[in-house]
């Protein structure tokens, strides 16, 4: 301390000089300025997308495919077509790959020109999409 004394003894019990043009910035904003900050805006929200998984499309092989159009087909023969759950792949739109969600309702319209269904929720599913379809209505001896 008597180090300090003798070093700065000339101004150590000086009053802080004010600035009559600038007046004194209050302590909240001086110390915001000291605060932490994001040199990189959107850094984080980077990593956290790079770490987020998907998952990779599955590839019907033609049993498969051909298993599931004898689903469909046996739903809509059906007066009215019965409630399936349908699971399906559901393409990420920030990177490659996706989810797989499962979708229950039941077939309102179908069209396999363009490869699309339309259940009662007025969800539309394309059925290159779907990789599964459950329902009681199938007699698991026929699939």
């Amino acid at each position: 301390m008597n180090d300090a004394r003798e070093r700065y003894g000339d101004i150590i019990d000086r009053e802080h000089p004010t600035s009559p043009k600038h007046p004194r910035m209050l302590r909240k904003n001086r110390a915001a300025q000291f605060a932490p900050f994001a040199a990189l805006t959107g850094y984080d929200d980077l990593i956290h997308e790079a770490a987020r998984y998907t998952e990779r499309r599955i590839v019907l092989d033609e049993n498969k495919k051909e298993e599931l159009n004898r689903k469909l087909h046996a739903l809509l023969g059906t007066d009215p077509p019965g409630e399936a759950v349908f699971t399906c792949f559901v393409q990420d739109p920030k990177k490659s790959g996706g989810t797989y969600e499962e979708v229950t309702g039941r077939i309102t319209c179908a069209d396999f020109l363009y490869g699309y269904i339309t259940l009662d929720s007025g969800r539309v599913l394309d059925i290159g999409d779907v990789v599964e379809i459950e329902s009681d209505a199938f007699l698991p001896e026929r699939f």
